[in-house]
């Protein structure tokens, strides 16, 4: 088995993008930007925020974190949404989720410039990709994308089931492999908590992407010899063994599959690193549009 090593990739992708943020200081032109707002103090999203703020420093990115309190109103976060909408500085910026419960998600992502949403989660950006038109395409399956080019995995022709249906990872994903050209041309089947019979299906992968978040849920034999898996979860299991009391492991039994998968993505390692690189990624495709 290949492993698909999604920390190694992100590493080599964020040293291209450097390599490119130097060529353009050389020319004299600016930094590309990003801004991250977030609200409250939700420990997980604190700690995506510092991953992404750490990323745009290893790559020469101009960054921008705007903290502000689980208190904040609607009008105060959409004040905040117009601002970074017509600074010159910021080429893209996300609102981390989740937001407090008194906030609108739904009104500030689409009070967000579709042009500047490398989150890729505003409906104009999600209606292209789905027309298979120029646009922002959201981090976590951008990175997918990346990986399986970067490995150079065959999809035209090929099934892939994808097991979980969100609007941030499952169904853009079948709707992306399903698109004509690489990577895409597949036949996609989506599949969730509802699908019967579920491992009839997962059987017939030629490529199975689990985005359920459900631990170990994807077992050896639901996979078909030779399958390449993509497992997106990332999940928290007690592990007294562990300093930290837990330990990370994705929707699928990593160590099952090992012996009849070509290729698979480890947890952690895996996916996670990509979805951070794909923020750089589109924020770099964005400051190239602006500046150029």
């Amino acid at each position: 088995m290949i492993l698909l090593d999604g920390k190694a990739t992100a590493e080599t992708i964020l040293q291209e993008i450097k390599q490119e943020v130097d060529s353009f200081r050389q020319q004299g032109l600016r930094e590309p930007g990003l801004a991250v707002i977030m609200a409250g103090n939700n420990p997980a999203s604190a700690s995506y925020v510092r991953n992404k703020i750490r990323s745009c420093e290893k790559v020469g990115f101009h960054s921008q974190h705007i903290h502000v309190g689980e208190d904040i109103t609607q009008e105060a976060i959409l004040d905040l949404v117009h601002d970074l909408n017509q600074d010159d500085r910021i080429d893209g910026f996300i609102v981390q989720l989740p937001l407090p419960n008194q906030i609108n998600v739904d009104q500030v992502i689409a009070a967000i410039d579709p042009s500047k949403d490398v989150d890729g989660f505003h409906p104009m950006n999600m209606g292209n990709v789905s027309l298979g038109r120029e646009a922002f395409i959201s981090a976590t399956p951008n990175g997918i994308l990346e990986l399986i080019k970067r490995y150079e995995i065959e999809t035209s022709g090929k099934h892939v089931v994808v097991v979980g249906r969100s609007n941030i990872v499952g169904r853009p994903m079948s709707i992306l492999l399903s698109r004509s050209g690489y990577p895409g041309n597949a036949t996609v089947t989506l599949t969730h908590s509802r699908t019967q019979d579920l491992k009839a299906i997962t059987l017939q992968a030629d490529i199975l992407i689990a985005a359920v978040g459900r631990p170990n849920m994807i077992t050896a034999d639901m996979v078909k010899p030779g399958a390449v898996i993509i497992d997106v979860g990332i999940n928290r299991v007690e592990d007294s063994s562990r300093k930290r009391g837990y330990r990370l492991v994705g929707d699928v039994d990593f160590e099952g599959i090992s012996h009849k998968a070509s290729y698979a993505t480890p947890v952690p390692g895996g996916v996670g690193p990509m979805t951070v690189t794909s923020l750089m990624m589109n924020t770099l495709k964005s400051y190239k549009k602006r500046v150029q």
